[in-house]
C-alpha cells in the first residue's frame, strides 16, 4: 500500500481492504441498513472498509432500466453514510462535469470500466484531489492501465487505485487473468479485484445482464492468494429484487462467512 491509503491498512490484522455495498443507491433506509451490516462485519474482522454505492447508473442495456433516485438525493445518502458511520465512500462518475459535483459528497471517485480511457474524465476526477479508482476495461490488457495511472498523476493527483473486473470472453462472458494483478501493482498503486462484475454475463437477449454469483467466493479466494490489496464486492439483502445488477451480487447474509475464509487465506500467505 502507499501513503494515501495507509488509513485503509490494518497493521494489526494485515488484512486486505474492502469496497462493498449495493450496486445502486435505491433509497436511504436500505442503503443505511446495508452500510450498518457491513460495518458491523468489517469492524469485527478488522477489515478496512469503503462503502460503495452508485448515485446514478448511466450504463444500462435497456432504456427502461433503473438509473437512480435522483443525483443529489443519492449523493446526500452517501454523504450521510460517510458522516454517521465514519467510513470513506465511493461512487461512479460518467462525465467530466460530474467529478466536482460527486467530489463534494464522497471520498473516492470511481471511473467505470467502459470509460477508463476517457482522458477528460480521468483528468477531471484527478483535479478534485479525491482518490481515483479506475476500473480496468474488459477490452484492455493489464499493462495498458499504466496509461490511466499516468493521466491521473500527470494531472497532479497521486491517489490512484486500479480495479480489475475481468476480460471479455466471447460476447456473453468474462474471464479473469490473475497475472494482471501483480502487473498492475508494478505501477506503484494498490490493486483491487472486483469479484462481482467479473462474473457478469453481458449482452443477454433479455437486455438484462446475467451473472454467476455462486462463484464470487472462488474469484475472491484466488485474488487474495495472488496478493490483491483489496476486494470489491457488491452485496444486497435481496439480490433477486435489487434494482441493478442483482444477477451477480452477493447475498448480504453470506458476506461474513466469505470474508472470514478470505482472511485465513490472507494470513497463510503473509
Amino acid at each position: 500500500m502507499i501513503n494515501y491509503l495507509d488509513k485503509l491498512k490494518n497493521t494489526d490484522s494485515g488484512n486486505f481492504f474492502l469496497m462493498a455495498g449495493p450496486c445502486a443507491i435505491e433509497g436511504e433506509d436500505i442503503a443505511m441498513r446495508i452500510a450498518e451490516k457491513i460495518i458491523t462485519i468489517t469492524d469485527k474482522l478488522q477489515i478496512p472498509y469503503i462503502f460503495k454505492g452508485s448515485y446514478r447508473k448511466a450504463n444500462r442495456s435497456k432504456g427502461s432500466s433503473f438509473t437512480g433516485i435522483g443525483d443529489e438525493k443519492a449523493l446526500r445518502i452517501l454523504e450521510r453514510i460517510g458522516r454517521e458511520f465514519g467510513v470513506p465512500t465511493v461512487t461512479d462518475i460518467h462525465e467530466s462535469a460530474e467529478a466536482a459535483m460527486a467530489a463534494a459528497y464522497v471520498d473516492v471517485l470511481q471511473i467505470p470500466a467502459f470509460l477508463c480511457r476517457q482522458t477528460d474524465l480521468l483528468i477531471a476526477a484527478a483535479e478534485t484531489g479525491k482518490v481515483v479508482n479506475v476500473k480496468k476495461g474488459q477490452f484492455l490488457s493489464a499493462g495498458s492501465m499504466k496509461f490511466a495511472v499516468e493521466k491521473v498523476k500527470e494531472a497532479g493527483n497521486n491517489k490512484v487505485i486500479l480495479t480489475d473486473r475481468g476480460n471479455t470472453f466471447g460476447y456473453q462472458d468474462l474471464i479473469v487473468d490473475y497475472r494482471g494483478l501483480p502487473e498492475m501493482q508494478s505501477f506503484g498503486v494498490p490493486v483491487v479485484m472486483d469479484c462481482t462484475h467479473s462474473l457478469q454475463q453481458p449482452n443477454q437477449s433479455s437486455g438484462v445482464t446475467g451473472g454467476k454469483p455462486e462463484l464470487i467466493s472462488t474469484i475472491a479466494k484466488a485474488a487474495i492468494a495472488v496478493g490483491a490489496d483489496g476486494l470489491f464486492i457488491e452485496t444486497h439483502p435481496d439480490p433477486a429484487n435489487a434494482k441493478s445488477d442483482g444477477a451477480n451480487m452477493l447475498h448480504l447474509d453470506l458476506l461474513e462467512e466469505t470474508l472470514t475464509k478470505l482472511i485465513r487465506i490472507r494470513q497463510a500467505i503473509l
